[in-house]
């Protein structure tokens, strides 16, 4: 079988298993934030931190329960990291240095999950279970909560109240992200994951001596880290290490549960609001942005351009034979058209052009299908963009769900699509500018460029994912990027919620003969041309810097 059909069939049977998903996940998730009971063991979890789960919140309210949890979790995994030399488990690690730990801290409670570390030599089994995997499932818990507070300000009228960010973020956390990933662990273990709590051991005979590696409870920890479409690797090398993806069935596993409720969240959409359709044509944006991007990539990957490709059937370098140029091509493209930041191959060594279309699928928002409620909120806001500028081109006032898309909606959207160019260009730019950050790049040049343009692209839209040949491991770039992290994930969401206490307030728009139909395929066109245009306005001048660069010059 040659490797571009081989590709096309992962592709075929990973659409497939979404496809099967779709329905039944939509509808459960829509059930789990529309339901009035509460399990037993959500009520044990209310009485412990003291929440009334039946009080309504107004958007001001359920701001602060989002970064009033949000700041504990920073302290709580900062002061784990620093205490680390004295916990149990600690493998004989020492604690995490100050900057450090902070870029840690804020990366992994803003659903980033970027690491300026080896997760091996650094970490013990306290940290990664007790402060790293809890992150990773609470962090992603947040993203759902303020994603279906906005799709209830749709949903709702004459009302400022969006629902109980407790009941939402415990619900996520109980309901949905814990049974999935059991069932995933379980799966992986299966395909070869190591799941234990051993110690540091030699194996293996190499030259010059032996080799050390430390277990762990991977697993369980790749799958929330795929499943809540966050990113952080038990090993250095993520999940091209084989104790993480042991083989080609347990990578398409992973890609699969890194797609899945981004996906499935357009049917809870459209089941919260009223109209399947609704839900289908954001689905149809999505999966538009998302095909083209991954053949633009196989095809940018296996294009012959020298005779070393010809005889590897691709591009190869940094790529795993285990899953070759098609596996690591639709893993490359989902992880960053997500937040989630996993990598089994590195993006540094891609074509120049490859390089460029994983740093686009981050500039884009991570929309398609973007982010554990990031994506679908993402999205929305889209959408709003996209129904003004339709508004302007007939001269109608727009409207979207039977809203009406006035100044106040407009300059929140605004604001909301602004925030991350801003941070990542800023930071970018001034650590061009200044002459120590520079003495990080591996390369210079185009390539040198890009690995800062990057990183900082990873940092701002809480992706994760690294161009590697940067050393971020320093005091400039754990700060800068920490900031941009905690900013970038947070700004955002003030403007989110803000927009859905708006919403909810209004009284619902009937439709008439000149509504725009926004669940039709006109729409669909509408919504991917204005997230290409706002993207390519807003990042060209970069990219032309960088990848397009170095890809016109290969």
């Amino acid at each position: 079988m040659s490797p571009v059909l081989a590709g096309v069939l992962q592709m075929l049977a990973l659409i497939a298993a979404l496809a099967l998903a779709y329905r039944p996940l939509g509808d459960y998730m829509a059930g789990v934030y529309s339901s009035k009971k509460h399990l037993r063991v959500e009520k044990w979890i209310y009485k412990a931190i003291g929440a009334n789960p039946t009080a309504e919140m107004r958007w001001p309210a359920y701001l602060r329960g989002v970064l009033a949890f949000s700041a504990v979790g920073v302290l709580f995994l900062y002061l784990l990291q620093r205490l680390q030399g004295s916990l149990p488990g600690s493998l004989g690690f020492s604690s995490i240095d100050p900057d450090q730990a902070f870029n840690t801290a804020a990366s992994f409670v803003s659903n980033t999950n970027w690491q300026s570390y080896y997760g091996e030599q650094a970490m013990g089994h306290v940290v990664q279970t007790g402060g790293l995997a809890v992150q990773n499932f609470v962090s992603a818990a947040v993203g759902i909560a303020v994603a279906v507070a906005l799709v209830r300000g749709f949903a709702r009228s004459r009302t400022g109240e969006l629902g109980n960010f407790w009941a939402d973020l415990v619900r996520g956390t109980v309901r949905i992200l814990i049974p999935i990933s059991v069932i995933a662990a379980i799966l992986l273990v299966a395909c070869g994951a190591i799941q234990n709590f051993a110690g540091i051991h030699e194996v293996g005979q190499f030259t010059g001596g032996t080799q050390q590696w430390n277990g762990g409870a991977v697993a369980s920890q790749e799958a929330i880290k795929e499943l809540g479409t966050n990113g952080g690797g038990y090993f250095n090398a993520n999940s091209a290490h084989p104790f993480e993806n042991p083989n080609p069935i347990s990578n398409l596993l992973e890609i699969f549960l890194i797609l899945l409720i981004p996906f499935a969240l357009t049917r809870t959409f459209g089941r919260m609001v009223g109209s399947l359709k609704q839900g289908y044509a954001i689905l149809a944006a999505m999966v538009t942005i998302w095909i083209g991007f991954t053949a633009l990539m196989m095809w940018t990957e296996f294009h012959h351009g020298a005779p070393a490709f010809d005889v590897a059937g691709g591009a190869m370098e940094g790529k795993e034979t285990r899953f070759g140029v098609g596996g690591s091509s639709i893993f490359a493209v989902a992880t960053t058209l997500t937040s989630t930041g996993a990598v089994n191959s590195f993006h540094s060594s891609f074509t120049g052009f490859g390089g460029g279309i994983t740093m686009l699928g981050m500039q884009l928002g991570e929309i398609a299908p973007g982010g554990v409620g990031s994506g679908i909120y993402g999205m929305l806001i889209m959408a709003i963009i996209a129904v003004f500028i339709a508004g302007l081109m007939v001269g109608r006032t727009p409207e979207y769900l039977g809203k009406k898309i006035g100044t106040r909606e407009i300059k929140l959207a605004a604001c909301y699509i602004l925030i991350t160019p801003a941070l990542v260009l800023c930071f970018t730019a001034a650590s061009m500018a200044l002459p120590t950050p520079g003495d990080s790049m591996t390369n210079s040049g185009a390539h040198g460029f890009s690995e800062i343009l990057y990183a900082f692209t990873s940092g701002a839209n809480n992706n994760g994912s690294a161009f590697a040949g940067l050393n971020a491991d320093t005091q400039w770039f754990n700060t800068t990027i920490g900031l941009a992290m905690l900013l970038g994930r947070f700004l955002p969401m003030v403007f989110v919620l803000a927009l859905a206490g708006s919403l909810a307030e209004q009284k619902p728009v009937p439709a008439t003969a000149g509504t725009l139909r926004t669940e039709k395929p006109l729409f669909t066109g509408l919504l991917v041309g204005t997230i290409l245009i706002i993207t390519g306005l807003t990042y060209f001048p970069a990219l032309a810097l960088g990848p397009l660069a170095e890809g016109l010059a290969s």
